[in-house]
Parts: structure tokens; sequence; C-alpha cells
């Protein structure tokens, strides 16, 4: 499992497990518990790429970021991290 820090949005921290290049499970630390839920869902089963293609640049509220664009940002990280 890892763990993703995240920054100016409500959650706290993404936990996420990939397997080879899909996406197997994403768990939200806060944030709106449905919305987060739904993320985490949606994107089970997922290619990791695609995922970040889709939830990129995503703002909230007028913040630069999100909690599906600080997911993709988590994706990327893993990703350089190989």
């Amino acid at each position: 499992m890892n763990k993703y820090k995240t920054h100016g949005v409500c959650s706290r921290a993404i936990n996420f497990e990939i397997d080879g290049n899909t996406i197997k499970h994403v768990d939200f630390e806060g944030g709106c518990s449905g919305n987060t839920q739904g993320i985490g869902r949606l994107v089970e089963g997922m290619n990791v790429d695609e995922a970040i293609r889709r939830l990129s640049g995503i703002s909230c509220n007028g913040r630069p970021t999100s909690c599906p664009d600080q997911l993709a940002r988590a994706l990327k990280q893993y990703k350089e991290s190989l």
C-alpha cells in the first residue's frame, strides 16, 4: 500500500494500491466522505495513466487543486518512483 500526503485540500492523505499499471484500491483519509469514496470506486480497475489523464487539473472551490487532482499527483509521483 502506498501513502501520499495531500496538500491544499480537505483530505489529509491518500492510500492506494497498484498492481502492474492498474489501480486496485484507493482510500482517502478525511475529506468529503461521499465524494472521496466515489472517486476511489470509480478509479479502481482503471489504468494508472488513464486516471492521471482524467483527474489532473481539477480544482475545488477556487483552489488550484482538489482531491481528484491530488490523486493524480499521487499516481504521477508513484510512477516517477519506479
